[in-house]
């Protein structure tokens, strides 16, 4: 029996008010109010007081700074500090987080929107993401339903008033996006099974205008979809595969997202040990998230490009009907896979639905999965690795990755090393040499993608945060969902950007 204590996706049913409001209406209404402040200059009139009273309690005005001014006649005022340099949106987002954790018991929030040099529209979308984002939680304890924000205000004049509610809107759409990307990352694996995750999609997808189809153990096996089966093997939990398909009117692209969705990661027969990482693995599906996510907002952001998207969804737990090392599998495009780790699951559950996607027409074909320990050690938890058989494909994730603050990285996809993964008995094996592994597991992916333009984003860094920052949230972070959504929003066929 699966246990359905909790709902996966507890912050997407609180529906934060953000409008586009006056001055003085925030100060009748708003509990909190950000004012910003340059380093080392004097502060606006309305802060209450001035430089050599900031620096008195220690506040410069450097980045990162906040300081807290009760007043008596209305709401605090929150200095923010926003340095010397440039500011830019990056910067934008993390200064309205700031704000929000700032004064993490007031509810009601309001930020003016400030001359910066940005537009208005982008700064009004960074501010409403920052905020909602830093102020998002999983909690399944006392309280749990209480809100942690009610409502954010943004201060605009009457010329700025349009533009500002729409980036707000826009602001909205991807905040809430990411927070059902973060709601399933951090969903316990008992309550979130392959099963139930397959539930949540048909009820997102409704939501969201997409065509959902589900597919159960029976229908992967017809399918020949050997590398998800081989993985459930060990699991009482029976597998799903989910495709999600968003179709524009008039799509000017078309493109796959394919998501590794290993609901719960012990490693299965080459066992994980006992300890924090192995404690984190619910959120091995968090590249599946991402993309079921990330496709819930296009419909409302206007998206143009025609996106289907994979979730590979198996527990990869250790039985007596396990897989085992050595047994060799067949994939959905006939290629045998031999077993020689059985915690090198990911690239096999990905490897049926990267064929599926050659399958039919596509200009560009994009997985995302919490792949490798390799990548972690790489890049640590900042950024992740990317790498591809497309250039093209490549540059369009990192600059949506700059835009939207959550960068990649390119590795090489470097050739030669594909003869470790050479088999004797089989077409290839699902592991490489001790070194190299992110690059060894994206060249094994590249065996299923027929020559298709393709890009592989390995997660398995930036998923988990150790604490929160900025509009990060400490655990599971749901990473890829606004890097997806911001592709998918900007997709250019390779060959025509």
């Amino acid at each position: 029996m699966v246990a359905r204590d909790f709902d996966p996706i507890p912050s997407t049913r609180q529906r934060v008010r953000v409008e586009v409001t006056t001055l003085k209406q925030a100060a009748d209404e708003a509990a909190a109010i950000a004012v910003p402040v340059a380093a080392d200059n004097e502060p606006p009139d309305e802060l209450g007081t001035d430089l050599a009273g900031l620096k008195s309690a220690g506040f410069t005005g450097e980045r990162g700074q906040t300081l807290v001014l009760p007043r008596a006649d209305g709401p605090v005022r929150v200095a923010v500090g926003i340095g010397g340099g440039v500011v830019d949106l990056t910067l934008v987002r993390d200064l309205a987080a700031d704000f929000a954790r700032a004064v993490p018991w007031h509810r009601k929030l309001a930020i003016e929107v400030a001359d910066f040099g940005v537009p208005v529209a982008d700064f009004a979308q960074a501010v409403t993401e920052g905020v909602l984002l830093a102020r998002w939680r999983y909690f399944l304890g006392r309280d749990a339903e209480q809100p942690t924000l009610e409502s954010l205000q943004l201060v605009a004049s009457d010329q700025d008033t349009a533009e500002a509610e729409a980036g707000a809107e826009r602001g909205r759409i991807v905040a809430a996006a990411c927070s059902l990307g973060r709601d399933l990352a951090n969903c316990p694996a008992t309550t979130l099974s392959a099963a139930r995750m397959a539930d949540v999609a048909v009820e997102v997808g409704a939501a969201a205008g997409l065509e959902v189809e589900v597919f159960d153990k029976d229908e992967l096996i017809a399918m020949g979809c050997g590398g998800l089966l081989g993985v459930n093997r060990g699991s009482v939990e029976p597998p799903r595969m989910v495709r999600l398909r968003y179709s524009p009117a008039e799509p000017t692209g078309r493109t796959t997202f394919v998501g590794k969705g290993v609901m719960y990661d012990s490693g299965g027969i080459s066992l994980k040990p006992s300890d924090e990482s192995h404690a984190q693995m619910k959120n091995d599906m968090t590249g599946a998230a991402a993309v079921l996510a990330s496709m819930s907002a296009l419909r409302d952001l206007g998206c143009t490009t025609a996106v289907t998207g994979y979730l590979m969804c198996t527990d990869n737990m250790p039985s007596g009907s396990a897989m085992k090392l050595g047994d060799v599998l067949t994939m959905r495009n006939g290629t045998t896979v031999e077993v020689l780790n059985t915690d090198a699951e990911g690239r096999l559950v990905m490897a049926d639905a990267l064929a599926l996607a050659t399958e039919e027409p596509v200009d560009a074909i994009v997985d995302i999965a919490t792949l490798t320990g390799a990548c972690l050690r790489t890049f640590g938890v900042e950024i992740a690795g990317v790498m591809g058989n497309d250039p093209r494909v490549v540059e369009q994730l990192r600059q949506a990755g700059e835009v939207v603050d959550e960068p990649v990285w390119e590795l090489p996809l470097l050739r030669s090393y594909r003869s470790q993964l050479d088999s004797a008995i089989a077409d290839l094996t699902n592991m490489g040499g001790v070194n190299a592994g992110s690059i060894t597991a994206g060249l094994f992916l590249e065996e299923f993608v027929d020559g298709r333009p393709w890009a592989h984003v390995d997660i398995a860094g930036t998923a988990q945060l150790p604490a929160p920052r900025t509009w990060r949230n400490k655990g599971a972070t749901g990473f890829g969902t606004k890097l997806l959504i911001e592709f998918a929003l900007r997709f250019a066929r390779p060959g025509t950007s």
